[in-house]
Formats: structure tokens, C-alpha cells, sequence
């Protein structure tokens, strides 16, 4: 059986969602690594699933609602259920089966509001194997800390970013935040994840999710995950082979 790249599909709040499958060869079943895109979703870390096929993990990729062509509307709630449809899709049959996929296998990687959507979807679900965050959105923390000046600046930087998304504005994605609060507080999170595999890298060069606001709240919280903080930018752009290697092994030794 040979490595195929296959579209699929999934649903999620009654909208089909669009995805790819990078399915490695062999008979199986393969372990499965789903990736959680960011805001607006640039950075789909394709290179990843690439690297992780290459070593015999199944990797998926997919848009939320509201994004990149995809029918409803976007959210931060949204996002959220879709990463939660999404991981129980990829464990369900026949979707499992028909491309030698293992259901008890099953690793959450996300990169900023994806590395937010991976902790999340993760303390909800003690079934999931493994999770990795990397450059995580912490929006507990910033609902915490917001002035009049503050929650301008994310209205503006939030509102930048949404030629690819539908049905938003950049005052939409904060109230949304606000009400969620501590709810959605990262480092609350730890609790309901401790004893289960952890991997958190911060990035310390970036002004998107700065390590200081961001990750270290994170080191103190969860004390028995794998940690890194890496002097680069939000998008890992200098340290992506580094990000490859760092993922492999976590996964190799819990997955």
C-alpha cells in the first residue's frame, strides 16, 4: 500500500468541513496526528505532516467554519467545536478503517489559537493519547488583562486579519473572548491534563503570543510537561526543521 494524499471531508455544526489526509504506506493501522490551524489559518504547518507521514504517522489537516472558503461562520467557539467534531471523526468508522487510521492513537498539534484549541479539546477528552502546543493563544489570560488601550489594539490586530474568514469583526472575536474568561484560561487547564503527555513550546520573539504572557505561566502550571521556549518568531519561520524533530520524538515516545 502506498502513501496517498487523499481530500476529506468532515461535519461539524452542520457545515462540511474540507480536509487532507497525508496517509503513509503500509497495511497499519497508523497512529494520527491532527493539526489545529491558527487565526486567520496561514500557517498550516503542511511541512509537519509531510515529515510525520515520512515516519509512518497519519496527519490531517482541515479549515474550521468560516474559514478559507468554508461554509458558517467563524468563532472562537467555533474553532473549538470543530477541533472536538473533527478528532472524534477521524477515530470513528468506517472513516478509520477505510484509511488504516488507529483510533487508539490519536495526537492533537496546534499552533496558536490551534495550540489554545489542542489544550482545550484535550482536557475534554481523556482519550486523546497526546497533545502538542506550540506558541499557544492563551485567551484566559488576555480576557484577564485587557484595558480600554489593550482591547482596542486586539479589535484592530484581530480585525487585520479577516480577508479569509466570514461573518466576524475584529469586536465580535474580543466580546467573545471576554465572555469566556476564565473559562478559557490555559493554565486552568492543567488539572484535567496532568499525568497525560504534554509537549509546550514557547516563542520568545514573538509579539503575537509573547513567551512571558503567553507560555511561562504555562511552565509553572503544568510542571510534568515537556517544555521549550525558542528564540523565534510566531511562526517558527528559522526553527522549522527544530519544530519537526522536537514533535517526532515527543510523539515516538508516547504515541
Amino acid at each position: 500500500m502506498r502513501a496517498s494524499t487523499p481530500a476529506v471531508t468532515f461535519e461539524s455544526g452542520g457545515v462540511s468541513l474540507a480536509g487532507l489526509l497525508h496517509l503513509p504506506a503500509g497495511p497499519g493501522p497508523h497512529p494520527v496526528v491532527l493539526l489545529l490551524q491558527g487565526f486567520p489559518g496561514n500557517e498550516r504547518s503542511l511541512d509537519l505532516a509531510q515529515a510525520l507521514r515520512s515516519a509512518g504517522y497519519a496527519a490531517v489537516a482541515f479549515h474550521y467554519r468560516g474559514s478559507w472558503g468554508m461554509g458558517g461562520t467563524w468563532s472562537w467557539g467555533n474553532l473549538l467545536e470543530d477541533a472536538a467534531a473533527v478528532a472524534r471523526a477521524v477515530r470513528a468508522e468506517p472513516f478509520a478503517s477505510a484509511h488504516r487510521l488507529d483510533p487508539g492513537r490519536l495526537a492533537l498539534f496546534g499552533h496558536s489559537a490551534g495550540g489554545f484549541a489542542a489544550l482545550m479539546t484535550a482536557a475534554a477528552d481523556p482519550s486523546i493519547a497526546a497533545v502538542v502546543s506550540v506558541s499557544a493563544f492563551d485567551f484566559g489570560t488576555v480576557a484577564r488583562s485587557l484595558t480600554p488601550e489593550s482591547r482596542a489594539r486586539y479589535v484592530e490586530a484581530f480585525g487585520e486579519d479577516l480577508l479569509p474568514l466570514r461573518g466576524t469583526s475584529g469586536e465580535a472575536l474580543v466580546a467573545e473572548m471576554e465572555r469566556a474568561g476564565e473559562r478559557w484560561s490555559l493554565a486552568g487547564l492543567a488539572p484535567r491534563l496532568a499525568g497525560r503527555p504534554v509537549l509546550l513550546i514557547g516563542t520568545s520573539d514573538d509579539p503575537v503570543t509573547p513567551a512571558a504572557v503567553h507560555h511561562r505561566p504555562l511552565v509553572t502550571a503544568y510542571p510534568e510537561a515537556e517544555q521549550h521556549e525558542w528564540h523565534t518568531d510566531h511562526a517558527l519561520s528559522d526553527h522549522r526543521q527544530r519544530l519537526v524533530g522536537t514533535v517526532r520524538k515527543f510523539l515516538d515516545g508516547h504515541l
